[in-house]
Order: structure tokens, then sequence, then C-alpha cells
């Protein structure tokens, strides 16, 4: 094939005939991304290509893999120096879907069919800025040019509102939801945790927090506050899941030493309050018909020293543990006996503990409703065939047709293309079982698996439930 042509990743006729006749069409719901929704709400234009196609984690973790200046990986050196320290390295990124990303951006938002090597990269910084200037390259714009339906953003559960709001009074041609993200909340050990606790959750829900309580009573109003701008999902990420419940005078005593005495969390701290957190969201969600996202198995900030120097979002990140079957078990059996086990899409972000948290799941479906969905491993997405291997396990573990697709987990609003290699590797995937002889060539049926993955199953997932 050549480079990126029509039919790339499709190495048959019948994976072709699935891609463009039933997936290649259908509108984008995005239900994880890290776009900042006040980039959607003041409709932002970048200034250069180098803030959307290097100023993300991906390309950060490339940078400092091929030895570019750790200034330029942190986005601090000026933009052309950055653009061009990853143009020298890309070239080298062979296997990587990082670097199909990369030109299929070009490619597709910007109508540029240059490969990007440090030969070409003033041509495409001069061409690619000279589409940033122009009107229709809005954020808006972008996401719109590549069909998305629904965009879900990720906001701090003490953030505030205010931009939701004004998309939906200026309106925007896709809509804009948001997930509750319990980022913050769920870092217990984190030396500024107190401060985040009693000061902006709690003043943001107008709660003096001095107990366990209080803490219940300050998300509850916070979820009240989110779901009356249309959210309809909470996110809770991990690095680790540990199930360790604790009696509530042991949990008053975490937040009396720690938010109201200031004094440092252990570990053990931390697996209590996460417990207790994991519990209340989940019943939560449960009663206003949400759902709950969990996804476990990623460290964040592992290097201190460059972490104090440059940020939390430089792509000094890493897997966590693949354990947590036993735990991930008890957590949901404890929602399960209290009659709160809520919609729930779960995910080992490290590929080891995938087929563990699908083989959990499997025993606790309720009948006649796909309430548990396993979420695909981003950590393990930038290669083909590991995309291949984690719908081969979803498909041992329980029903494919049922699944949903994955998420772009976006911090840019080009990233839309991404879509597109998973619905091609799916129908690729599909088409192989028809020639081993483990599915019928029936095409309809095919298209319809297609379809229900890449589109339905996802819209309906995430509809909300009158409760």
């Amino acid at each position: 094939m050549k480079f990126l042509d029509e039919d790339f990743l499709l190495r048959s006729e019948l994976s072709r005939r699935l891609y463009h006749g039933y997936a290649e069409g259908l509108p984008i719901f995005d239900y994880h991304t890290h776009i900042p929704v006040r980039d959607i709400a003041e409709d932002r234009k970048y200034r250069n290509i180098a803030e959307i196609l290097v100023d993300t984690p991906v390309a950060r973790r490339l940078m400092r893999m091929g030895g570019a200046p750790e200034v330029c990986v942190a986005g601090r050196g000026s933009a052309e120096e950055r653009f061009r320290q990853f143009a020298r390295i890309l070239p080298d990124a062979a296997g990587s879907l990082a670097y199909v990303w990369v030109h299929r951006v070009l490619r597709r938002c910007f109508d540029c069919d240059l490969v990007l090597s440090p030969e070409t990269a003033d041509e495409i910084w001069r061409h690619c800025n000279g589409k940033l200037v122009q009107p229709t390259y809005t954020t808006k714009q972008i996401l719109a040019r590549g069909g998305m339906e629904c965009v879900i953003t990720s906001d701090d559960e003490a953030g505030d509102l205010g931009h939701h709001r004004r998309i939906q009074k200026e309106g925007a041609p896709f809509t804009v939801l948001p997930a509750m993200h319990f980022g913050a909340v769920m870092a217990v050990e984190d030396y500024d945790w107190g401060n985040y606790i009693a000061y902006q959750l709690g003043q943001a829900a107008d709660v003096e927090i001095t107990t366990m309580a209080d803490v219940r009573t300050a998300i509850a109003h916070q979820m009240d506050a989110f779901g009356a701008v249309g959210c309809v999902t909470a996110d809770l990420p991990l690095a680790e899941l540990h199930y360790v419940p604790a009696e509530e005078p042991e949990l008053d005593d975490i937040i009396g030493r720690i938010v109201t005495g200031g004094g440092e969390a252990t570990r053990a701290d931390g697996d209590a309050f996460r417990t207790a957190i994991l519990r209340f969201v989940g019943k939560e969600c449960a009663l206003r018909g949400w759902v709950m996202q969990i996804h476990y198995g990623i460290v964040r900030g592992t290097n201190k020293r460059m972490l104090s120097r440059y940020g939390q979002d430089a792509a000094f990140d890493c897997l966590g543990g693949a354990e947590g079957g036993r735990d991930f078990a008890e957590l949901l059996n404890a929602l399960a006996v209290d009659e709160s086990l809520p919609r729930l899409l779960a995910t080992s972000m490290n590929p080891a503990g995938q087929n563990v948290l699908g083989s959990v799941l499997g025993s606790f479906r309720r009948q006649g409703s796909v309430n548990l969905q396993q979420g695909f491993a981003w950590m393990d997405m930038h290669a083909r065939r590991s995309l291949s291997a984690q719908l081969e396990s979803f498909a041992s573990l329980g029903i494919l047709g049922r699944i949903l697709a994955p998420a772009s987990e976006s911090h840019t609003p080009v990233s839309w293309p991404r879509h597109a290699f998973y619905r091609r590797i799916l129908c690729d995937f599909l088409a192989g079982l028809v020639e081993e002889g483990l599915y019928p060539a029936d095409e309809e049926a095919l298209g319809r698996i297609v379809r229900n993955i890449c589109y339905e199953n996802v819209k309906a997932f995430f509809q909300p439930v009158k409760k």
C-alpha cells in the first residue's frame, strides 16, 4: 500500500467494504477528552501548529525519548523550535501510531500531504500556520469538520461551569457536556490535597469540610451543579485500585488530620478515603442515572524533580500495577449488595490487567442490561497489534458487538482522525475472522456490529437515565 492511502490498515476487500460502507461516515461521540472547555467556549484560534501537534502528552513523550531538550519537551521553548525538534525526532518513530496520527492530522485537517522531517519542517510550518489564520480554523470549526456529534470534556469537580453554560447559551455545531473529574479529590497523598478539599471543593460547594460527611455533602452539591449543565458521567482515576473499607470515625480522623490539621496522608489513609469515595460516587451515579468511569494503572508525575520544574502535563506519567481483580470485585460486590451499582465503564490502563478486569465485569452484569463496559487500555493504544489484541480479549470475555469504541483522550481539537484508526482496525479485525473461518461472510451482520460499536452503543450508554 501507499503511505496513508484510502485503504491503509484495511488488508482485504471485506475490510475495505466494512470501513467505507459502514464505519467511515458515522458521527463521533467522544466520551472522554481533555480538550479544555474554555477553548470550545471561546472558540479558540491556535497561533501555530506546535500548539496543536506538539504540545500534547503523546508528542512530548516521543520528544523526550528522542533526546529533545527538556525545555522544548515541556513546552517552554519557542513554538518554532519545539516544532523543529519534533520534526527531527518523528522520522525515527516508525511503527508508532503517533507517527500515523500526525500525518493524518496534516492531511485531514490541514490539506498537507508532505511527510514531516527536518527537510520539510519549514514548509509545513508555513503551510499549517497559514491555515490557522483563516476564520474557518477555530476550535469549534475544526471539531465540526471531523463529524463530531458530542464532546465530553474533563472538568474538575470544584471547577467553574461557566464555560459550559456559555456554550449552551451561544450554541455549537455539536453537543458539549462535562465529565465530573475526581482526579484532585482522589490524590490524597499530594502535599496540597488538604487545601484543595477545604478551600476549592469546600468553597465551590459552600460547605465547611471537617468530617467525611461534609465531603459527601460537598460532592453531592457539585454533582447537582454538574447535572444542571447536562453532566451524565463521573470520572475517577486511580494509580492503583485497593478496596479498603473503613469505619466513619477512621475517615473523620483522616479529614481531621489532613484537612483541618495540616498533617500528611499515608497510603493507607489514601486507600481508605478513595474506597469511601468510590462507594459514595457509585451510589450517587446509580441514583442519578449517570455513568461511573473508573480507570486505574497510571501513575501521575513520577519524575518529581522535573514535575516541580515543568508541571503535571509535561508527560511524566507511567504505567502502574496491573493487580486489582479481587479489590475491583469487592467494590462491585459492595455496590451490588447496596443495590447501587451504576452504569460503569472500567479500564485497566495497564494492558496486563485487562483480562482480569474483564472477567470481573462478567460476574456483575444485570439481566437485560449492558450496564457494565470495559474500556480500552489507553497506554497500549499506540500500536496496531495491541488494539487488535484488546478486541480479541473483549470478544473472548464478553460479546464483541456490545462493546464501546475507544474515546480519543484528546487534548486538542485535531485528534478526531484517531477515530478513523480505531474503526479501520475494527473492520480489519472482523474481516480477519471471516478469512479464518471463524465467522460467516455475512456483511450485513458485520456492518451492524461495526455501526453499533463505533456509534450506537456509545450514544446509548451515555444517554441520561431518568430515575
